[in-house]
């Protein structure tokens, strides 16, 4: 299963999902919660010779056709984990797939728990935030691989499925970015699990597990514990009238029952390694979906990280077929978190008590056991070199889809959040329609050839939010102190909550200082404080906020929700430096301008092209977008 986004020219979720459909007609793909999602199911194909390769192609020409169904309305596919211009207005109920299920699942949850989503994400930088429905799921694709097992060998194939989890996901990390924060290597797994958690306070007082999990426990025998435990630790949330007989009936007269009632809830329950039951041919089997792996950031990317599983599935079946008597459910465990935090930097424990980063158990034992794994199947020698080569190269460099994403954003510098994420997302389109494996990118640059303009329409997308405040019964002179030496001249002024109660000038201190026979040492803030200043949105249009400064003469405006919190602020330097930087990329655009440098392609309103994630060898491509390598930005 291949999920992806959709983004319009300015590099934003494009919510054309259900048009794409309605222009390719192909039952391969389908809706997800989001209107800026797609997913495609490709098709199942037996463990052996080419198959990897077959699939490749198959998604590489779905792709193509996604392509220009998306062209056609300027825009593109993004295959990413999380994509890094999504925002807060991008995940509420308008955006999401009209489809019953959807809005049901989102009414169930919401009930189950009774009350608002609490997200807390700790990385190098801290996302702490509450949301009000699921469509935080929306903000994850991923790239689902299916493994049809019997049910005798369920239980071994499942745990090794779980054991092998950690290394495969730490060479395959490319989701470090969620809402303008850097989080975890892979900060799917922590969103997810937040995004659907469904327990009440009084549930997770009693600690009871979420329903995106990794599991608790090695499985000892069958599918059944796990359906088990599905059915009697988690509440039903969804249900069908369309329901068959009696199963067991059906069995005995030698028909396939669907099991519809138990796939139903099966499918509202999230493990990372999900037991599956399906019919293929009017037979029925069992699979395992494994749901670690991030969309991206290249095809060849993704099924180079596909076949580092297959094969260390094969290679580990055949060496530890009891994995729970070398390894502790706990060490399998751990080591997957710590590979969603920290990728190729984790630290393992591994088989048999040792200790390994992340890097050197792949390299020194785990790719030879894959490739062993893949050969043992019969996959094609030229495939499995090709395939293991880019995890191997991968590895080696250390630059995984979320290095280069940090490294990246590093070299930027300190430009405005949105179009520091928007040059991201350019760039890595351009590199994802070379095809070209994430190990071989250059690093992203700050795109002067991009258009400006999207990425200030409104004022949170430009607006401060590393704000120094005080408050009320704060003296004069320490906010006199804090504009010093911060080089600011404007102060919000909030409660012990975060609300805004007022605002502190330079003007005001000057005004205070020019009161002949005034003392200092006895005023506090509110005693001079605008106590009921001007504020906006972040959903305030940019040149509204000029407006609204010009035609009051103020330098600031307080950005503010809808309970009053201080979210950022805005100042007439912001403005004066968006101008600058518009007015600088006109001037080098004009010929008759001394100095000029005639590139038109520079110009502020100039049109931009869509880069998309599928092949190069898809037609109609667009060039231009923005330097390519070697090339000077400017």
């Amino acid at each position: 299963e291949q999920e992806m986004f959709l983004v319009d020219r300015s590099r934003q979720p494009a919510p054309i999902a259900v048009d794409i459909l309605e222009a390719v007609k192909d039952p391969r793909l389908t809706t997800e919660l989001a209107k800026y999602n797609l997913e495609a199911n490709l098709t199942p194909l037996v463990f052996g010779t080419d198959c990897l390769h077959q699939m490749e192609s198959e998604l590489k020409e779905l792709l193509e056709r996604v392509d220009d169904a998306a062209r056609r309305m300027e825009a593109g596919v993004a295959l990413t984990g999380i994509l890094p211009t999504l925002r807060r207005s991008h995940l509420t109920l308008d955006y999401m797939t009209p489809n019953p299920r959807y809005f049901e699942l989102n009414r169930a949850i919401s009930t189950l728990r009774d009350n608002a989503f609490d997200i807390v994400i700790k990385g190098l930088d801290e996302l702490d935030f509450t949301h009000d429905n699921v469509m935080l799921e929306a903000a994850n694709t991923s790239f689902q691989i299916h493994f049809q097992v019997g049910p005798e060998e369920f239980a071994m194939l499942y745990n090794l499925a779980q054991a092998v989890s950690a290394p495969v996901l730490a060479a395959a990390v490319n989701s470090p970015l969620l809402l303008g924060q850097r989080l975890w290597c892979e900060t799917r797994v922590a969103l997810f699990q937040r995004s659907v958690d469904a327990r009440s306070a009084t549930h997770k007082m009693r600690a009871k597990p979420p329903r995106v999990s990794f599991g608790d426990r090695w499985i000892d025998n069958s599918i059944l514990e796990i359906y088990r435990d599905d059915i009697t630790r988690f509440r039903v949330m969804l249900s069908t009238d369309d329901l068959e007989e009696s199963p067991l009936s059906m069995v005995e007269r030698g028909e396939v029952p669907q099991l519809r009632a138990l796939r139903m809830h099966t499918g509202t329950v999230w493990r990372w390694n999900r037991a599956c039951y399906g019919i293929g041919g009017g037979r029925p089997h069992l699979r395992i979906e494994n749901r670690i792996l991030p969309a991206g950031p290249t095809v060849i990317d993704e099924f180079a990280n596909a076949a580092f599983f297959f094969g260390l599935m094969a290679a580990t079946s055949a060496e530890y077929p009891k994995i729970h008597e070398v390894m502790a459910f706990d060490d399998a465990k751990q080591n997957f978190f710590a590979a969603a935090r920290h990728g190729l930097n984790a630290q393992f424990h591994w088989i048999g008590g040792k200790q390994f980063t992340a890097h050197d158990l792949i390299i020194g034992e785990l790719l030879p056991k894959a490739r062993e794994g893949l050969a043992n199947h019969g996959i094609r020698s030229e495939d499995i070199d090709r395939y293991l080569g880019v995890v191997e190269e991968r590895v080696r460099s250390q630059q995984t889809g979320a290095q280069w994403a940090l490294k990246s954003l590093a070299s930027m510098g300190k430009s405005p959040t949105d179009v520091r994420m928007r040059s991201l997302v350019a760039a890595f389109a351009k590199n994802q329609r070379k095809g070209e494996p994430v190990h071989r990118w250059p690093l992203a640059q700050l795109y002067r050839t991009l258009d400006w303009f999207p990425s200030y329409r409104t004022v949170g997308q430009f607006m401060s939010t590393d704000l120094f405040t005080v408050r009320p019964t704060d003296p004069v002179g320490l906010a006199a102190r804090t504009m010093e030496w911060r080089q600011i001249r404007h102060l919000p002024v909030e409660d012990d909550h975060g609300k805004l109660i007022g605002l502190l000038s330079f003007r005001d201190l000057l005004k205070l200082i020019a009161k002949p026979g005034t003392s200092t040492e006895e005023v506090v803030v509110e005693d001079i404080m605008c106590a009921e200043p001007i504020t906006v949105r972040e959903s305030t249009p940019t040149l509204d906020a000029l407006a609204i400064m010009r035609e009051n003469n103020i330098g600031s405006l307080p950005v503010i929700d809808d309970q009053r919190r201080l979210v950022g602020l805005i100042t007439v330097y912001d403005l004066l430096e968006i101008a600058g930087q518009v007015l600088e990329d006109f001037l080098r655009s004009d010929d008759s301008v001394p100095g000029g440098l005639g590139i038109t392609g520079a110009h502020p309103a100039a049109p931009e092209s869509v880069e998309l994630a599928a092949p190069s060898s898809t037609p109609g491509s667009l060039e231009g977008d923005g330097p390519s390598e070697g090339d000077d930005e400017d």
